[in-house]
């Protein structure tokens, strides 16, 4: 059975976000709500839990997680940063956004395009993954909140507890979220690529 914490999305509760923590660092997964949709989420290094993960997506092997990382700084010791890079990273961190970017040594091969070697990375801009981050003093492997052969993320917390009360250890009430992903940027190459059109706006990234 999952617990079920309801914490403020503005002023998160340093008890509950301290419980969550814990949780986390027990094998825990997790719901928990971001700037665009509600994620599941788990160590990094956790690989039983990231199978459970994609268990609940119904997702293969080939499935592509993300690091939701608290800052910049957190950023750059997963993900290899040039300058340009950097300044377009700072001008738009935290939002919603995941960039495609060169994995560094630090994060697990199962965890990068077995072929590039490319990682998604984000910075949400909600008080209550951030506070969750920064009580964790690492990244949160995730993904996105869709259950198995549906299309759209869940929205509503008490269905979320409803329908996962067995398959994660905490559902996470953070207020309301929507039902768009984020937009997702490729920089591995000279040029920004939009891959995916979501919430955050496309246009500081498009050359043409």
């Amino acid at each position: 059975m999952s617990q079920f914490f309801s914490i403020h999305p503005l002023n998160p509760q340093i008890r509950l976000v301290r419980r969550s923590v814990d949780i986390l660092r027990a094998g825990g997964v997790v719901v928990y709500p971001t700037d665009s949709c509600y994620a599941l989420g788990c160590l990094v290094g956790d690989k039983a839990a990231m199978q459970r993960i994609r268990a609940i997506r119904g997702a293969g092997p080939r499935h592509n997680f993300t690091l939701v990382c608290r800052d910049l700084s957190e950023i750059a010791v997963y993900a290899r940063l040039d300058n340009p890079t950097f300044r377009l990273l700072k001008a738009h961190t935290p939002g919603p956004y995941t960039f495609i970017l060169r994995a560094t040594h630090e994060v697990p091969r199962r965890l990068q395009h077995p072929k590039r070697k490319t990682i998604g990375i984000r910075v949400p801009q909600h008080p209550v993954p951030h506070a969750i981050l920064t009580e964790l003093g690492e990244p949160i492997m995730s993904s996105t909140l869709i259950l198995s052969g549906e299309d759209v993320p869940l929205t509503d917390p008490e269905a979320m507890r409803a329908r996962l009360e067995h398959a994660v250890e905490l559902v996470i009430d953070g207020g309301p979220c929507g039902f768009e992903p984020t937009t997702v940027v490729d920089l591995t190459g000279d040029v920004p690529l939009i891959m995916r059109l979501g919430r955050g706006d496309p246009a500081p990234f498009q050359t043409s």
